[in-house]
C-alpha cells in the first residue's frame, strides 16, 4: 500500500515538472508565428509565350463624304431617309430649278442668235469669194469678212459653253449619291436653303468594308519594325467589340500614316475589315489585337509582384529559409497580367504577390502558395511592348513606397 502511494506521488511530480516544458514549447511556437509575415506567393512560370499587342480603336466608314449641293437654292424634294443604304448615282435631293431653267432658255436663245449671225457672215464670205475672183471687190474687203466670220464663230462657241453650263446647273439641281453607302441621320429637311459648296445635305459612307483606326507610340513603331521586318502592312489583326465579344472576321493593316504629329507622338494605323452583316458601324469602339513573335521558354511573373525604385525593378522572393529575399529583375514585355522576366528570376522561384506593402528583406515569412487562376490572372489581355520602367513609373505607387523601405 505504501509503495503504491509512493509511485503515484512520483508520477504526479513528474507531470508537474514536464508542464513548464510543454507550456514553454507552445509559447515559443506562438511567438514564432507572431513574428512571421503572412504573404501570398506564386511560383514563376516558364513556357513558350506569344506576344500580342492590343490597342483601342474606332470604326470608320470607307469612302466617307459630305454630300453638298453644287448649285444654290431651296430643297424642294427629299427622296431618301437618314440611315438608309443608297447606291452611287441615286437621287437624294431636288433643288428648286426655276432659276436654272430660265438661265438655260436664255443661253439657248443667245446661242441661236449668234449662230444666225455666223450663218449670215459665212454666206457673205462665200459670195465675197466669188466676187474677188472677178476683181469685183478688194482683197481687203474679203479679208475683213473672213475676220467677221471668225469673230462670230468665237461668239457661237462661247454661247455654246454657256448653254452647256446652264444644262449642267439644271442637272445639278438633282443631288445624287457620289458613292454607294449608308446615309447618316443628320440629313437636312425639305425647305432648307442650300448654298453651293458649303451646305452639307447629308453624310455618306460605305459600311462594307470598314476601317478600324488606332494609334501606336513611337517606341511601339520601332519595335514593330524589328518584329515585322520593317513593314506590317498586310499584318492580320483581330477585333474585340465593346461588349467583350470577338468580331468573327479577321482584318488586315492597310494604311499607316507617313508621319507622327508633334502634338500626339503617335502613329495612326488603319485596319480593313469586311462587314457583310453591317455589324460594325462608324463611331463604334473596338480593340485591335495583333500577334507577334513567340518567346521560347519565357519566364513569367505577375505584374503585381513587381516594385519600382528609381530606375530599378525588383521583386520579393521566398528564400530557402522562408525569409524574404529582394531580387533586382530585368523586365521584358507585358503579356496579359504578367511580365516576361529577362534576368533575375529562375523558373519555380516563389515570388511574393500579396503582402508587399511594408515587407523588408530578411523578414520571416508564412507564405501561402497560390496559382494565377486563383489570383484571376490571364495571359490573354493587353500586351505592352514599351519599356517596363516606363510603364511601372506611374502605376506602382504602393510598390515604390515599399521599395523605399528596403
Amino acid at each position: 500500500m505504501l509503495a503504491k502511494s509512493w509511485t503515484k506521488t512520483i508520477c504526479t511530480f513528474a507531470v508537474l515538472l514536464s508542464m513548464p516544458i510543454l507550456l514553454f514549447g507552445c509559447g515559443a511556437k506562438q511567438q514564432q508565428a507572431a513574428t512571421e509575415t503572412q504573404v501570398k506567393a506564386m511560383a514563376a512560370i516558364q513556357q513558350d509565350t506569344p506576344l500580342s499587342f492590343e490597342y483601342a480603336g474606332e470604326v470608320k466608314g470607307t469612302n466617307e463624304v459630305n454630300v453638298q449641293a453644287r448649285v444654290s437654292g431651296s430643297v424642294v424634294a427629299k427622296y431618301i431617309q437618314g440611315g438608309e443604304q443608297v447606291s452611287a448615282g441615286q437621287s437624294l435631293y431636288k433643288i428648286d430649278d426655276g432659276t436654272y431653267v430660265s438661265a438655260l432658255n436664255q443661253a439657248k436663245a443667245t446661242l441661236a442668235q449668234s449662230q444666225a449671225q455666223l450663218s449670215n457672215a459665212q454666206q457673205d464670205l462665200s459670195r465675197y469669194a466669188q466676187l474677188i475672183n472677178s476683181n469685183a471687190i478688194s482683197e481687203q474687203s474679203y479679208t475683213n469678212q473672213q475676220q467677221t466670220v471668225a469673230a462670230y464663230q468665237a461668239v457661237v462657241e462661247a454661247n455654246l459653253a454657256q448653254v452647256n453650263k446652264a444644262e449642267k446647273d439644271l442637272g445639278d439641281t438633282v443631288v445624287r449619291a457620289p458613292v454607294s453607302g449608308r446615309l447618316d441621320v443628320n440629313d437636312v429637311a425639305s425647305g432648307t436653303y442650300a448654298t453651293a459648296g458649303s451646305t452639307t445635305l447629308v453624310s455618306l459612307g460605305a459600311v462594307n468594308p470598314v476601317y478600324i483606326q488606332f494609334s501606336i507610340s513611337e517606341n511601339e513603331y520601332l519595335k514593330f519594325n524589328q518584329i515585322f521586318n520593317g513593314n506590317f502592312i498586310g499584318k492580320e489583326v483581330n477585333a474585340t467589340l465593346s461588349d467583350g465579344s470577338d468580331y468573327p472576321i479577321t482584318g488586315k493593316v492597310v494604311e499607316v500614316d507617313r508621319s507622327m504629329p508633334n502634338d500626339s507622338g503617335s502613329l495612326t494605323v488603319k485596319a480593313l475589315f469586311d462587314n457583310p452583316d453591317n455589324l460594325l458601324l462608324p463611331g463604334m469602339f473596338a480593340r485591335i489585337k495583333m500577334t507577334g513573335e513567340t518567346v521560347k521558354d519565357a519566364i513569367l511573373i505577375p505584374q503585381r509582384a513587381v516594385q519600382q525604385l528609381l530606375d530599378k525593378s525588383f521583386v520579393m522572393v521566398v528564400g530557402d529559409d522562408n525569409k524574404s529575399v529582394s531580387r533586382v529583375v530585368k523586365l521584358g514585355s507585358k503579356v496579359g497580367s504578367y511580365y516576361i522576366v529577362e534576368d533575375g528570376i529562375t523558373p519555380g522561384d516563389k515570388v511574393v504577390v500579396e503582402g508587399l506593402t511594408k515587407l523588408r528583406e530578411g523578414v520571416p515569412l508564412n507564405a501561402t502558395i497560390v496559382t494565377g487562376e486563383q489570383l484571376g490572372l490571364s495571359l490573354d489581355t493587353n500586351t505592352d511592348i514599351s519599356s517596363a520602367s516606363d510603364s511601372q513609373t506611374n502605376s506602382n505607387d504602393d510598390s515604390s513606397s515599399s521599395g523605399q523601405n528596403q
